[in-house]
């Protein structure tokens, strides 16, 4: 079963700056589950046919102007009738004053009543784009997330393999930290996945000897960051001496996560072993993949090598985090 998460509309009042007009009830108890809204324009017409009740209703002057068309009573036949189907809140945007009417029929089917002085576009990018982080799917998994040169590195491995102290090397370099020991993952897109830190232990991390320490106390504002974009996944495991690890970089490992592919590389870890060095340098490699280049093909060709012939291999990996 899918999970449905739900914001109140105290919280995006907050975020986006809107006023009250009138309000049934406190907003904190006023949830909101859609990340979609709607311009009512058929639905003033009466076609009702596909309206979706959980959807945040906005008014922008188009809407404004075709309510002024009617005649005063039967401008109030169709907002009752809008209001009664019980929309979690309208938005009039525009620093337009709602008619009389408006107001009396949020009032009588006590439906919160919102105005902003934004324009209608910039109204509806903002509320669908917080309203997608905010209702994303989203799962809690164990790890370390750290953002190094603007890539997300999430780095995950077996309890006591030192992701905690490769996170404080990086800090001290001067990135920065996102989550400790439970990263909270949201798919914002189809191709997009944030992760950001529970709030009871945001900026927290727990190195083994010392106890629980406060990067943002200890290392300043500048070391933490709320939320990041999740680019790569960095696995560590203890060096084993019977396992063939990549050494050319041909071979595209991912893993999936809430159906988003990650790019994976696993990294063997051992005593004299510079790992926040070496995850520094996996992270601008990987956004250099990104951006088209990549130094095997580069160097197979310099040797001679028909790199059109080598195929990349792209292969799914099952990480246990």
């Amino acid at each position: 079963m899918v999970a449905t998460f739900t914001v109140p509309l105290s919280k995006v009042m907050k975020e986006l700056g809107l006023t009250t007009v009138y309000l049934p009830m406190s907003a904190d108890e006023i949830l909101l589950s859609s990340r979609d809204v709607n311009r009512p324009g058929l639905e003033l017409s009466g076609f009702y046919d596909y309206f979706d009740k959980n959807r945040i209703l906005i008014f922008g002057n188009a809407e404004t102007a075709f309510l002024a068309s009617f005649s005063r009573e039967k401008r109030r036949k169709v907002l009752e009738g809008l209001f009664s189907r019980k929309p979690p809140a309208v938005i009039v945007a525009r620093n337009i004053t709602p008619a009389p009417e408006m107001v009396e029929a949020a009032q009588k089917c006590q439906v919160a009543l919102l105005k902003t002085a934004d324009t209608t576009s910039s109204l509806v990018a903002s509320l669908v784009a917080y309203m997608n982080t905010e209702l994303a799917p989203r799962i809690t998994r164990h790890g370390v997330l750290v953002e190094v040169y603007g890539e997300g590195i999430l780095l995950v491995g077996d309890s006591g393999v030192g992701k905690s102290e490769t996170a404080i090397e990086l800090i001290k370099r001067g990135h920065r930290l996102i989550a400790d020991d439970a990263v909270e993952i949201r798919r914002v897109s189809a191709k997009t996945l944030v992760g950001s830190a529970p709030e009871n232990i945001r900026h927290f991390i727990e190195l083994r000897g010392i106890g629980i320490i406060n990067a943002r106390r200890i290392f300043g504002m500048g070391a933490v960051k709320i939320s990041e974009r999740i680019d790569m996944c960095i696995n560590l495991e203890i060096w084993d001496n019977t396992k063939m690890y990549d050494r050319m970089g041909l071979d595209n490992e991912y893993t999936e996560i809430l159906g988003n592919k990650v790019p994976v590389m696993t990294i063997p870890v051992k005593p004299g072993r510079n790992l926040a060095i070496i995850i520094e340098v996996a992270a601008m490699n990987n956004r250099q993949k990104k951006m088209g280049y990549n130094a095997a093909q580069e160097l197979m060709a310099s040797l001679g090598m028909d790199v059109s012939a080598i195929a990349e291999t792209e292969t799914k990996k099952e990480l246990d985090i």
